[in-house]
């Protein structure tokens, strides 16, 4: 029997063990949630709202154990916890309020001798593979529409968080959703790319890198399921010369180092208008001095570390080649004792000087550094901002609204932002362009990728 262990990035240790399930295991789940749809899709909606409604009473019951173990498991400050189960709530009951008009059927205009309608129908059995670094919130969006749509769900979630998992599926069973609705798989890569493509599997949706989007695709290549792919970002900011400077540099630096860095829709790059670069600069500087790098489980911390040594290393090498290629660091790591070689604890880091031929413009960083450019005005900052590989979100800063959105209007991203970033609206689509994936999640518009249409078309006798 294969065991996976989670490493802490507080302190090294192993916090959890998991034996991963073995072929029978998986055989067995499977077929649970095959039997456990087929009663689960005829029950109204009504009664799946109601059940899935108790289960976020009993998860959100429970707030202050899932913060520590978030703590432990992947490295978010203890004082930070609690905003991950409030955006799990969030999420999860805007969906289910949603979910009785988003799963009606669609009637169609009288036609004398007939009646005609289309119904949304269910899948069947959806697989979601789920990330460490929001291990809650990206969960959410799918497990919680999937259910409600009435397909059952395996949920199988990163090595890095697998109490994430088992503490959904013990609030779904506490709140009464039948066994085999929703259930939790610990597995190896290989295991669950065989399972992507067991014909019992209906729906695959996948968050995480573009690399293991491709392995999903290649996984399920032939048989024409539904997949959703939420996959990497590189997303940029642009503050123009009119704003609120205060106000921009608290949006942007929050957005650009929340969570350590480590968010798909984070701010990975900035882009400010000339007029006001200096300016900016020294405001964001002073931003980042602010952060207390420490242990996540002291409440003092402000900044924890990244969710292994290898990430950091991998920022490090990051910043230390933009440095060797002329860019300047205006943090000395030296300032901060925790962070050294080798250490999932990691120095933030504001580099100008920064240019397109630099990886840290160019390559997802997932950690506390940002790259800031001056640009001339509107159309640099535009070209500069779709000059990438990946398209999740981009973010205008401006007093002018107007400008703002029409600019807006020009980002190839699946969500743009005016005065705000790195932030999920439940009640707005979720999606990405080009290498940040395919599909689309939240919002009404994501229970049509959960479901398939079903047409009828009845002619009266």
């Amino acid at each position: 029997m294969a065991i996976q262990q989670t490493i802490s990035p507080v302190d090294g240790s192993v916090y959890v063990e998991r034996e991963q399930a073995d072929a029978a295991e998986i055989e067995t789940a499977l077929a649970r949630a095959v039997e456990a749809q087929q009663d689960w899709r005829e029950r109204d909606v009504a009664e799946r709202c109601r059940l899935c409604s108790a289960m976020v009473d009993a998860f959100v019951a429970r707030r202050d154990q899932h913060a520590e173990e978030l703590c432990w498991q992947m490295g978010r400050p203890i004082s930070q916890g609690g905003g991950e189960i409030g955006g799990f709530e969030e999420r999860a009951r805007a969906m289910i309020a949603m979910a009785p008009e988003a799963l009606a059927p669609l009637r169609l205009a009288d036609k004398p001798g007939f009646t005609r309608y289309i119904r949304r129908e269910p899948l069947g059995v959806s697989l979601i593979v789920a990330p460490w670094n929001f291990p809650y919130m990206t969960a959410v969006n799918a497990v919680v529409p999937a259910i409600l749509a009435g397909n059952a769900v395996i949920l199988k979630h990163s090595a890095q968080t697998p109490l994430c998992a088992e503490r959904m599926v013990e609030a779904a069973r506490e709140a009464g959703i039948p066994e085999g609705v929703f259930q939790y798989l610990h597995l190896s890569h290989q295991a669950t790319e065989t399972l992507m493509g067991d014909p019992r599997i209906d729906h695959v949706s996948f968050t995480g890198s573009v690399g293991g989007g491709r392995t999903v695709e290649a996984a399920t290549a032939g048989r024409f399921i539904a997949t959703a792919l939420e996959l990497g970002g590189k997303d940029a900011a642009y503050v123009r010369a009119d704003v609120d400077l205060d106000s921009a540099v608290e949006g942007v630096m929050d957005g650009a180092f929340f969570n350590s860095g480590q968010s798909c829709c984070g701010i990975e790059r900035i882009y400010v208008e000339r007029a006001i670069f200096d300016d900016f600069v020294e405001r964001a500087v002073a931003w980042l001095k602010q952060l207390r790098l420490g242990n996540p489980c002291d409440p003092s911390t402000s900044l924890g570390p990244v969710v292994k040594p290898a990430a950091a290393d991998f920022v490090r090498g990051q910043v230390e080649a933009a440095v060797a290629a002329g860019a300047r660091a205006w943090i000395d790591p030296g300032d901060y004792p925790l962070s050294r070689p080798g250490s999932a604890y990691l120095a933030p880091q504001l580099l100008t000087g920064v240019d397109h031929s630099m990886a840290v413009m160019r390559e997802e960083s997932f950690g506390p550094v940002v790259g800031v450019m001056a640009v001339e005005g509107d159309d640099e900052a535009i070209a500069l901002m779709n000059d990438s590989e990946f398209g999740l979100t981009g973010a205008i800063f401006t007093r002018d609204l107007a400008t703002g959105e029409a600019l807006a209007a020009r980002l190839q991203v699946g969500t743009a932002f005016v005065n705000r970033c790195d932030y999920l609206d439940p009640e707005l689509a979720w999606t990405g362009v080009k290498h940040s994936g395919r599909g689309c999640s939240l919002s009404r518009l994501g229970f049509d990728s959960l479901t398939r249409p079903k047409s009828f078309h009845l002619k009266h006798a």
